[in-house]
């Protein structure tokens, strides 16, 4: 079982070039980060965690660019976004800014997506709630198109553009991972549309394994899962290993780079006895 960390990198903490050599120093292997493009005043949307929103959904740094400073500064870490918000996002930019970080990092860029929470910052985008499932597919198979194709379009409900020239293409073929959050029937079969992996948040392994049951039957049996936000206690981790899960992201605390690195030490010595 592989080892990574899932966080939100904010202003406040540390810095993504100090986080990607810590990791690599620890025997990590992957670094995912957040997105949140802004959080509007208005509080309409619950937190799903319940409770008032934490602090670090208001701060986020831009994954991509922060996973570019990330990249010039490790060796092999692989690069994650945990989850890209799609949603939110113009997808011939995105498809340029995944492809760009997958160049300047020989090949170590993972393309986490998902379909979010916050109703009132998806507005803010022009995107509507109600049919930002369909947003993302579309969306997601027109990134895929650009990557692969010398001349890509697409003509969807959502999406469409005639015949276009886009480079840089990524250098990992087909195209860099795409990894799928959520939990729900629909997940399943976007995992199995066009999804290199499951990715589900902060699930422990008495609740992960009939669900893994589930998503194998609608994808195959050998769909990798990849646990983001997990946590490092002993009984989990051993839990992770006996349901075969592929590599596990332990949830990383926002905090400045001192706090960060004594915390680091720690989960290196909790999954010593899993690698």
């Amino acid at each position: 079982m592989d080892f990574g960390v899932s966080t939100f990198l904010t202003d406040e903490g540390i810095g993504p070039a100090a986080l990607g050599p810590a990791l690599e120093e620890r025997g990590f292997d992957a670094l995912f980060l957040a997105e949140h493009s802004h959080i509007p005043v208005s509080r309409e949307t619950p937190y799903p965690e319940g409770g008032e929103l934490p602090r670090m959904y208001y701060r986020t740094l831009d994954p991509l660019v922060a996973l570019g400073a990330v990249a010039v500064a490790t060796r092999n870490l692989l690069l994650g976004t945990g989850i890209a918000l799609v949603v939110q996002r113009d997808p011939i930019h995105t498809a340029k800014e995944v492809a760009t970080l997958d160049l300047i990092s020989r090949g170590r860029a993972v393309f986490g997506v998902g379909a979010g929470w916050n109703r009132e910052e998806m507005r803010n985008h022009g995107t509507d709630p109600r049919t930002r499932g369909r947003l993302m597919d579309e969306r997601i198979r027109a990134i895929i198109a650009l990557w692969t194709r010398d001349e890509a379009e697409f003509h969807g409900e959502f999406v469409d553009f005639d015949p276009v020239f886009s480079w840089p293409k990524p250098v990992q073929r087909p195209h860099p991972p795409v990894y799928v959050g959520g939990d729900s029937e629909r997940t399943f079969e976007r995992v199995a549309e066009y999804g290199s992996a499951w990715m589900p948040s902060g699930v422990h392994p008495e609740e992960l394994g009939p669900r893994i049951d589930r998503m194998r039957q609608v994808t195959g049996t050998g769909t990798p899962v990849v646990v983001y936000a997990a946590p490092h206690d002993p009984e989990a981790l051993e839990g992770y290993a006996g349901l075969g899960v592929e590599r596990v992201l332990l949830y990383l605390p926002t905090l400045p780079e001192d706090e960060t690195l004594r915390t680091l030490d720690e989960y290196a010595e909790a999954v010593s006895a899993h690698r």
